[in-house]
């Protein structure tokens, strides 16, 4: 039996209460793998630049600079194309994307705004991630199983979904794209991420927008990565652990002894029953799943969670 059903209480508040993870394939430029969950890294660079600020409403504007490009130019390049973002105090800022502030977009709001209306097939939501402290919005349970995996990879120190607008050319054509998510990681490393259903994936309208937005990440030194789904026991496992997530509401007195327990002890049940005697498995067993989450215990992640599940501390 599951811990989620052996264990009816999580400490989660907010919107993880169903997380419908799909079968797919997640497909990046570069990739490497973690222990248990796998992630990806490149080398980053960074440049500034300075910023225009905008006095309007919406973000589907087409310059006259951006027709004349179109006209003298067949290929993408990070100079001839525009990003508007909106910053923490929802001013909307326009700059050429190479000039675009990793900082400032880590630390802004969606650049459009979400639609709630009857009948709506996908859920959008916002979810308070552990790893920045921030509320990060989602429009589809899908993009909410890829940001549960982000707040969860212990390299990624903030996000930023719908981050900014891309508008520039592509071939013969002028392109605008909204990607989904923005992951800024602690070696400095920028991922940018297209969430989409399994369905959509091998749509030609759909490759050529990853297509462009690749070219333009990779001008910019970042990793673009088109994300359909994980495991769904992986996806299952990570969304549970979320709802332990927040440290202070555990017993945190009990951090230390959990961890030495685990040090002779293999199993989260063993771990229970070693300290059976002193604190109830109520204190006992969010304090363990907590740590599972924060990575200082690390256990097998393909397979349901469960009081039978192995654990080691992490090194």
């Amino acid at each position: 039996m599951s811990l989620s059903k052996l264990f009816v209480v999580n400490l989660s508040v907010d919107t993880l209460s169903s997380v419908p993870a799909r079968p797919g394939t997640w497909s990046r430029s570069t990739s490497r793998t973690r222990s248990f969950v796998g992630f990806s890294r490149l080398l980053n660079q960074v440049t500034g630049g300075e910023s225009q600020c905008l006095d309007v409403d919406g973000i589907g504007h087409e310059g006259v600079a951006m027709a004349a490009d179109l006209d003298e130019m067949g290929t993408t390049e990070a100079r001839t194309v525009r990003a508007v973002y909106r910053r923490a105090g929802d001013q909307l800022v326009e700059v050429g994307l190479d000039q675009l502030s990793v900082e400032e977009v880590a630390a802004g709001q969606p650049v459009r705004e979400f639609r709630w209306y009857r009948g709506r097939k996908h859920y959008s939501g916002w979810y308070h991630a552990a790893s920045t402290g921030r509320l990060v919005a989602y429009e589809s349970r899908l993009e909410l199983a890829r940001i549960l995996l982000a707040d969860f990879d212990p390299g990624v120190v903030k996000i930023a979904a719908q981050p900014f607008q891309l508008i520039g050319p592509d071939g013969d054509r002028l392109r605008h794209h909204v990607p989904d998510l923005f992951l800024v990681h602690a070696d400095g490393l920028v991922t940018v991420v297209d969430v989409k259903a399994p369905s959509r994936m091998k749509d030609s309208k759909v490759i050529a927008q990853f297509d462009w937005t690749r070219q333009l990440c990779s001008r910019r030194g970042w990793v673009y990565e088109t994300w359909s789904g994980a495991e769904p026991t992986v996806v299952e496992n990570v969304r549970f652990l979320a709802g332990y997530r927040r440290r202070r509401l555990l017993e945190v007195s009990l951090v230390p002894q959990v961890l030495e327990t685990a040090r002779c002890q293999s199993t989260i049940g063993g771990i229970e029953a070693a300290l059976a005697a002193k604190y109830p498995t109520e204190a006992v067993l969010p304090v363990v799943l907590h740590l599972l989450w924060s990575g200082d215990l690390l256990a097998e992640l393909r397979a349901p969670l469960s009081r039978a599940t192995s654990i080691r501390a992490a090194a």
